[in-house]
């Protein structure tokens, strides 16, 4: 679509619905629990009111970041934006999002509707099927991410690029204001935090899947947000590959790719990414998401005991897990969890197998469980 289309964007994010209803998504999970929440909700009908006629008469101003770290994935520092700006971004991702979902190159997986994770592995494997049987034993794989991706995106560099499909000159304002507070962090990057920084970098890489698919023409590729699979003909072609991106990226995006991590190898190899160990065969759990269960297995019981931990909570970590490891080849696995952790069971529901436990059958171990419960607190 022509960027004509989106030229009366700002209306629709102010209505009042819209904003009713980001208004609602914050209150979802803990977040209504949170100081400022609650103050918002004492009188939420005058305060909604209030930050709508501010977005509309332009006197809205972003109030700040609130820092904390968080430990999974892995110990990483977060910015995160005030409960009245947390409304407009949702309200603002509300529209944006039916605008540029659809406009994103097909092999994209990464905070779409309908995607994620699961969709993507699959998918790749299907790349590779296709390239072997195109290829045959030749095919390479190249893998790839960027060297700190959220926090070396150029702001000015965004805001260049959205005006190519956003002619909506208020809207633009309100989303430069919202890039621009920024500023306050570090010259460079958009804050893990935020809302919008999701759809902003989707936006961004969105620059370099076109490169990669129209500019180059390669065929069998996929990216889950700054991880990109690949996969070519030979290493000749891979190797020539990596040099036309590398250039790309640093020349056009102000991003450089990961040496340690942007690699080729032979299909027969597989490829490590997205949680799975993906051949053109089979997929298998990584290594480190075994790892990762089995230590927070480990840390259950203790957190248990000491009310740290409800049942529910673990049960309900534990079959996140479970459905995700059911995607790959995962049964023996699952079945030595079940041997080595006597509090663990399979029940039946419905037509699937849910983990549960039995809390008799609690031990508290030997783990430092104050340690394991921080890096357990934000799964």
């Amino acid at each position: 679509m022509s960027k004509k289309h989106y030229g009366d964007l700002f209306d629709r994010i102010v209505d009042e619905e819209n904003i009713y209803q980001a208004y609602k998504k914050t209150l979802k999970g803990a977040g209504k629990y949170h100081i400022e929440a609650m103050e918002f909700m004492f009188d939420e009908v005058y305060n909604l009111q209030e930050l709508r006629e501010s977005l509309i008469d332009g006197t809205y101003e972003f109030s700040g970041y609130i820092r904390f770290t968080v430990y999974e994935p892995k110990e990483r520092i977060v910015d995160a934006p005030h409960f009245k700006d947390k409304i407009v971004q949702l309200a603002i991702n509300n529209i944006l999002k039916e605008i540029y979902n659809k406009s994103f190159v097909y092999d994209s997986y990464a905070c779409i509707d309908d995607k994620g994770t699961h969709k993507c592995a699959k998918r790749i494997q299907h790349l590779m099927r296709k390239a072997k049987w195109e290829y045959s034993e030749e095919t390479t794989i190249i893998k790839g991410d960027f060297k700190k991706f959220f926090y070396s995106i150029d702001r000015d560099v965004l805001k260049k690029i959205l005006p190519k499909k956003i002619s909506c000159q208020r809207t633009l304002a309100l989303l430069f204001l919202i890039i621009d507070s920024a500023d306050a962090i570090d010259l460079l990057g958009l804050p893990l935090g935020n809302t919008l920084s999701q759809l902003f970098a989707n936006i961004y890489l969105n620059e370099f899947d076109n490169y990669c698919k129209k500019g180059l023409s390669l065929k069998y590729y996929a990216r889950y947000m700054d991880d990109f699979i690949i996969v070519v003909g030979n290493k000749e072609i891979a190797k020539e590959t990596i040099g036309l991106i590398t250039e790309y990226v640093e020349s056009t995006l102000g991003l450089r790719l990961n040496e340690n991590k942007t690699k080729h190898f032979p299909i027969n190899q597989g490829v490590n990414t997205i949680g799975y160990k993906i051949y053109t065969t089979h997929m298998l759990l990584r290594n480190e998401s075994k790892k990762k269960i089995k230590r927070k297995i480990r840390a259950m019981p203790g957190l248990i005991l000491e009310g740290k931990m409800t049942v529910e909570k673990a049960e309900q970590i534990l079959n996140s897990w479970k459905g995700h490891a059911e995607h790959g080849d995962s049964y023996n696995f699952i079945q030595s969890l079940l041997d080595r952790f006597e509090f663990l069971y399979l029940k039946s529901k419905g037509k699937k197998t849910v983990l549960k436990i039995d809390k008799s059958k609690l031990k508290k171990g030997g783990d430092d469980i104050d340690i394991l419960q921080k890096r357990m607190e934000f799964v």
